[in-house]
């Protein structure tokens, strides 16, 4: 079987190498002509914590692959979000009844993916192993994570169990009945990953800043207030636990505290010590997935009326550095703070 990894950039690059090292049938496909002819003439080179790949992999543009007219068998989606949509509609002439897309992506886009093509075509994939494209035909892989798989209705199929055992030429990919939990889970630590790109520091430097710890935990439970207004319970991976975050009532200081501290040392030791929305930021300027992954969780709190303040404004200081108009400062995240602080004074003079 022939498995096309459509968007070759960090997740789609490391998965892409490690599978043609087990000897899976693997197609490349990015839209950078100059990232596709690199790897054909050079391979991909994977640069991770413990060991430096090059592989020799077969990669095409969408055009060619369009036009070589061959119907898709599997599909690993890794492009950006708010790629998702053309991506599908560039290969819908490729797909065939028996296609399965598998979103290897951030954010909810199994929901997209699934009203384009139908749920029966879509295997969700929870990714969080960290990986950035550094130019063509080179990608930064900051170390094994976590990796689930799973059915949108929780059930374990066959499909599933043989997509499982391919990727476990990668590392510890694990199938799941809750892809959902775990999707969701993601989400609530996009948000604090989000306001960590506020400011040009690590992300360990941030989680371990702790005047801002009590506002950054709001700004994750906003996201999980939703994720259980639309009956989701979130999962924990790589010490992420956002059972200790939210319900706010049940939260325990010194438990999450000590937790928070294993996640700052867990990001400090891995070889990619910023973000990847940083770097979309910073260096490549270019736009970062929130309007795809944090606008639309807004929105369905607004269909259950939950307010979500502190999310409302990262999101507008982030679309502000994407333009410019806003600079990467500490100060960003003492604004989450003040109206963190405005909020709690209401709750108390009401």
């Amino acid at each position: 079987m022939e498995i096309t990894i459509v968007g070759a950039g960090a997740i789609g690059g490391v998965l892409g190498a490690y599978l043609t090292l087990n000897g899976e049938n693997v197609l490349l496909c990015d839209i950078a002509e100059n990232h596709v002819q690199k790897i054909n003439q050079e391979g991909i080179k994977i640069e991770g914590p413990v060991e430096v790949l090059t592989v020799d992999c077969k990669a095409m543009t969408p055009k060619e692959l369009v036009g070589r007219g061959k119907p898709l068998e599997m599909v690993l989606l890794a492009v950006k979000a708010h790629h998702t949509k053309t991506a599908i509609e560039q290969l819908r002439p490729l797909l065939k009844k028996e296609t399965v897309v598998v979103s290897v992506q951030n954010g909810l886009c199994e929901k997209q993916i699934s009203r384009l093509i139908g749920a029966e075509n879509t295997i969700g994939c929870f990714v969080n192993f960290s990986a950035d494209y550094l130019e063509p035909g080179r990608i930064l892989y900051g170390g094994i994570s976590s990796l689930y798989i799973g059915e949108l209705d929780g059930s374990v199929t066959d499909r599933l169990k043989n997509l499982h055992k391919r990727l476990l030429a990668w590392g510890p990919a694990q199938i799941t009945n809750n892809i959902w939990g775990y999707l969701w889970g993601k989400m609530s630590y996009a948000g604090l990953l989000y306001a960590t790109a506020l400011v040009d520091e690590t992300m360990a430097g941030v989680v371990r800043q702790l005047d801002l710890r009590e506002t950054l935990m709001e700004l994750c439970s906003e996201i999980l207030a939703v994720a259980e207004a639309e009956g989701v319970h979130p999962l924990g991976f790589d010490d992420w636990e956002p059972g200790l975050v939210y319900p706010r009532e049940a939260r325990d200081d010194g438990r999450l505290n000590k937790q928070l501290e294993k996640l700052a040392v867990r990001m400090a030791s891995n070889k990619k010590t910023k973000s990847g929305i940083w770097r979309d930021l910073a260096v490549r300027k270019r736009k970062t997935e929130i309007e795809e992954q944090l606008v639309p969780i807004v929105e369905m709190g607004k269909e259950h009326g939950i307010a979500m303040p502190l999310t409302e404004n990262l999101i507008q200081q982030i679309l502000e550095i994407e333009t410019g108009a806003r600079q990467m400062d500490w100060g960003n995240l003492y604004e989450l703070k003040a109206i963190f602080e405005r909020i709690k004074e209401n709750e108390v003079l009401s």
